[in-house]
């Protein structure tokens, strides 16, 4: 039988009541101590240390109708601070919360051709974010960023449409800002953002539209990632045998079908011009272009196909489609939809994300918080 320490022991147990809080947002140690089947003393003990350790505070009385009213725990969210990017392959986004997504201030900056200059780019915005931090115990307690391609252990291994692989951007921002520091995939972060912030559903599906297509499985709250860390990449899924080529090394991959920089880059390629912008193709759309139509039910046919193999291969509760196309378009998901003619798998609902690129952002804090607290989930 294997045994472990009381230091050991005491961890496991703070982590437990630490995640009870979060996950309740406010509750007496008693109801810890129920829930967890602890001791109330045990309880007690561990809640005066994390107290002391800034994680928790208290927050007044329970309402009760009779006996002395107990007081009740709540996650301090405003001990410290943590920085969230999502490295784009246009544009970087950086994100300044609690350790709750509250009180968000994001930057925006250009993302650069180079790995280096990238590199410069997120100390850049790093560096402006934390100069106007508010000051607070934890202070800088953590990074996360959103990569537009495949992560393993903490780095990149593949990213097709900007160069970053082989940059450790976990080692050196660690050092430099001394935080701790967490690489994920995109679509995971989104993922992860759409389960914490909107959707609360045993297993949750996240299919990423924009320079390519990724997919993100939440089950229980946790990145499913696979062996290698390609798991979700299903923009490399082979639609059409001997298609287009694909940066992967593929022909025929559903992202060069279905992402937001092909369509767009086809429909301006239609219209004569170099490229078009997001509002300029909605714009025609509502108009009833028909170039614009066109393209929208490419989008369509694609996702059905898309959506019934995530359905198929998965089985989720709940399929979160983010896309400019889906936020666009009210009746998209229900087209969609009408297209599935699959009975093997039931599910509860396709919706449209209600967070867009707010989700990558809000992943990234949810990551940046729990690798600083030392749990598995904030709700």
């Amino acid at each position: 039988m294997v045994t472990g320490s009381k230091e050991l022991i005491r961890d496991i147990n703070s982590t437990l009541v630490l995640e009870c809080v979060l996950k309740n947002e406010r509750i007496s140690r008693a109801d810890i101590a129920k829930e967890l089947g602890l001791t109330k003393a045990t309880v007690s003990a561990i809640a005066y240390d994390l107290i002391d350790r800034g994680f928790l505070k208290e927050v007044g009385n329970a309402n009760t109708q009779a006996g002395r009213k107990p007081i009740l725990l709540q996650f301090a969210a405003e001990s410290g601070y943590v920085i969230s990017i999502d490295l784009g392959v246009e544009e970087i986004n950086c994100a300044r919360t609690d350790l709750l997504g509250g009180g968000i201030k994001v930057l925006q900056k250009k993302t650069p051709k180079k790995g280096e200059d990238i590199y410069k780019a997120l100390c850049s915005l790093i560096d402006e974010q934390i100069s106007c931090a508010p000051s607070c115990p934890h202070g800088l307690a953590g990074i996360a960023i959103g990569i537009h391609g495949a992560v393993k252990d903490n780095k990149v291994t593949f990213a097709p449409y900007y160069d970053i692989t082989g940059i450790d951007f976990a080692g050196d921002l660690k050092e430099k800002y001394g935080a701790n520091v967490v690489i994920e995939n995109e679509a995971n972060l989104s993922a992860l953002g759409e389960g914490t912030f909107t959707y609360d559903y045993p297993i949750l599906a996240n299919i990423s539209v924009h320079t390519g297509l990724g997919l993100g499985i939440l089950d229980g709250k946790r990145i499913y990632e696979g062996a290698g860390g390609g798991a979700g990449e299903i923009g490399h899924t082979i639609v059409e045998i001997d298609g287009r080529e694909c940066p992967c090394g593929n022909h025929g991959c559903l992202e060069q079908y279905v992402s937001e920089r092909v369509l767009f880059a086809e429909y301006a390629a239609k219209k004569g011009k170099e490229s078009i912008t997001p509002d300029e193709f909605f714009e025609s759309y509502i108009a009833k272009d028909k170039d614009a139509i066109a393209t929208v039910e490419t989008f369509i046919k694609y996702m059905a196909v898309c959506v019934n193999n995530v359905l198929n291969a998965f089985n989720p509760d709940v399929v979160v489609i983010n896309s400019t196309f889906a936020a666009n378009i009210p009746t998209l998901i229900e087209k969609i939809e009408k297209r599935l003619s699959c009975r093997i798998c039931k599910y509860d609902k396709i919706v449209s994300s209600s967070l867009q690129d707010a989700s990558i952002l809000l992943g990234g804090v949810c990551l940046a918080t729990c690798a600083h607290a030392g749990v598995s989930r904030l709700k």
